[in-house]
């Protein structure tokens, strides 16, 4: 199966790690991600004022580039920013109208194409089950928790990902590769975000509340699909320092394929 892959800037640079076991898994899994050409920053943040366009174009370019129906992510911010964009797309016509205006396509998008998350790929279309039977080593023994953060459940009528008050599909991941998953209180909190940069003393709050939790219901390492995410819980950890890694690490270690 092909599909359109949008990796985002951070994947390029802090975040390599995330998009390097994401391809070699996917390739493991015969599925190949196809890279669209000339792609732009999402925004990276989703404007809060429904009249602004700018911040909003450069994911309708990605919408518009991508040549197969269904584009791939991996960022939380990135698949946030694209999903919503989508939403308005389809639902605001102002939007679409200026938006069209504004970029002059020679074929306007018509809104069909499906922005999904890697994770939602593995669930959906991939499924669990045969996740598991693919797993060529298990993580047997390893008590791991899942960070979701913000980004990547909500708002959750739009989004679609899962149940941002209850989910489980980071969960399910970890054990479909035959780890045990470790639920915990704050794992569908905020992660400090951007504060950390003008108030670190309250990222470092937010992190530790989670990681408090963490460690108490048992978690030994921890995964995360948002760079901004790992950065927090990476640098304002600061009475407890769990490994932290992508899920896409985790699943290369599953699949065989990391290096190293």
């Amino acid at each position: 199966m092909i599909y359109s892959y949008y990796p985002g800037c951070t994947l390029k640079d802090r975040a390599k790690e995330l998009d390097k076991y994401a391809r070699a898994s996917a390739a493991a899994l015969g599925l190949e991600l196809k890279e669209l050409k000339e792609w732009q920053c999402c925004g990276a943040v989703y404007p809060a004022a429904s009249d602004e366009i700018a911040p909003r174009l450069s994911a309708v370019r990605a919408l518009m580039n991508a040549e197969e129906k269904k584009l791939v992510t991996m960022c939380s911010a990135c698949h946030h920013v694209l999903k919503r964009t989508n939403f308005d797309w389809r639902n605001d016509e102002t939007f679409r109208t200026r938006a069209t205006n504004y970029m002059q396509p020679e074929t306007p998008y018509d809104g069909s194409v499906k922005v999904i998350h890697f994770l939602e790929l593995l669930r959906d279309e991939i499924g669990f089950d045969a996740l598991k039977k693919k797993a060529v080593n298990p993580l047997t023994g390893r008590k791991i928790g899942a960070f979701y953060g913000c980004l990547l459940l909500r708002p959750g009528k739009v989004l679609s990902f899962d149940d941002p008050e209850n989910p489980t599909i980071m969960e399910d991941f970890i054990r479909a590769l035959g780890a045990e998953p470790m639920s915990y209180p704050y794992r569908n909190e905020c992660c400090g975000a951007y504060v950390a940069l003008e108030n670190k003393q309250s990222a470092e709050t937010q992190v530790e509340r989670a990681l408090n939790s963490a460690v108490a219901a048992g978690c030994e390492e921890m995964i995360t699909a948002c760079p901004l995410c790992m950065y927090n819980l990476v640098e304002n950890a600061t009475a407890h320092k769990l490994p932290v890694k992508y899920f896409t690490e985790l699943l290369a270690e599953a699949l065989g394929v990391k290096e190293g």
